[in-house]
């Protein structure tokens, strides 16, 4: 049964509220949550692209075309998905996902895409340290 609008709005105030009084905790749940998420994501990804693969070679055996379109169509989609589960991450790691938390200056982490890390190490180099 889905919330009332109401009952939205009190849930919402609370994930807020609890975010700004414990946001580690907030962090913990919310990224157990996604990650858990990304994972079956992942997976029906994986087994959509096997699934395309098969009626790939099922249209190619069989001489009708359209079905190795379809095919085709359905492991570009699957792949598609499995790429977006992998970026925002898929588990494995007790941190969360780079591009969901801020990047802090001089952080030993590797934050960023590689054209921000190229740019800092230049300016790094023009402020004389060498790292």
């Amino acid at each position: 049964m889905p919330l009332s609008d109401e009952e939205a709005r009190l849930l919402h105030q609370l994930e807020q509220s609890l975010a700004a009084e414990d946001p580690d905790f907030a962090s913990t749940l919310r990224g157990s949550k996604f990650m858990a998420r990304n994972r079956r994501v992942a997976v029906l990804a994986i087994l959509g692209f096997l699934g395309g693969i098969v009626l790939l070679f099922a249209g190619a055996v069989s001489a009708m075309t359209w079905l190795g379109v379809v095919g085709f169509v359905a492991m570009l989609g699957a792949a598609y998905l499995f790429m977006n589960a992998w970026k925002r991450g898929i588990g494995g790691r007790d941190e969360e996902p780079a591009a969901s938390s801020p990047s802090k200056p001089g952080s030993s982490k590797q934050a960023g895409t590689f054209v921000d890390r190229m740019e800092e190490r230049w300016q790094r180099r023009q402020d004389g340290d060498d790292r």
